[in-house]
């Protein structure tokens, strides 16, 4: 824990983005019946029935000292959507770091073996190099920034009903568009000061 905390408190710099990833999944869904659109003093009425179209699954990337973020969206969430969508983070994204700080959690799927199992091991290797990676704790996925990302993006652009993943896939774009051109960050406070004392409790006891 204290290891992704101390992550957080290291100064803005390009060479060394801080980036954190996540993935999330979106039920797509059909309405059985046309929605009613709204009308003065009502607001719109949808049937509560739906027809289940699948999933699809969101993958996040974002810099909360820069305000960028970065998004795909993929019918699964193998290592293989994994490593193509991180090959695009180095190499589309953030060309020209030298390192990339990048904190997540530790799902089987995220990790450099994955580049080995899609990519040539040369490639693997340039892909691995360019990541120093932070793991978030067990059950402790909440330090993971991006996870403040896709709540965001959950509320502003995907609470309603979709029905394809192209409709999924233009909203994440628009919703990316829009949020990287205000450039919003995320302000982190909690330090490894505060997790001794609030979570004490995780901590081993050195009493005698």
């Amino acid at each position: 824990m204290e290891d992704v905390l101390a992550v957080y408190t290291r100064p803005f710099d390009e060479r060394f983005p801080q980036l954190c990833m996540d993935e999330g999944c979106k039920q797509l869904v059909r309405s059985k019946r046309e929605a009613l659109p709204m009308r003065p003093g009502q607001a719109a009425c949808e049937d509560y029935e739906y027809e289940p179209q699948g999933w699809c699954n969101v993958f996040v990337v974002c810099e909360p000292l820069g305000g960028r973020r970065f998004l795909q969206v993929y019918e699964r969430r193998t290592k293989e959507e994994w490593a193509s969508f991180m090959r695009e983070v180095i190499d589309e994204q953030y060309p020209q770091a030298e390192k990339i700080i990048l904190v997540m959690d530790n799902l089987n799927t995220h990790t450099t073996a994955s580049f080995y199992e899609v990519f040539t091991p040369e490639e693997a290797f340039r892909l691995s190099q360019k990541l120093e990676i932070h793991y978030t704790p067990r059950h402790g996925s909440w330090l993971n920034m991006a996870e403040i990302e896709l709540s965001v993006l959950a509320r502003q652009a995907l609470a309603e009903r979709l029905a394809t993943m192209a409709q999924v896939q233009a909203r994440v774009a628009a919703w990316q568009q829009r949020r990287n051109q205000q450039q919003a960050g995320i302000s982190w406070r909690f330090t490894s000061q505060d997790a001794r004392i609030k979570l004490a409790r995780l901590y081993p006891s050195l009493e005698a």
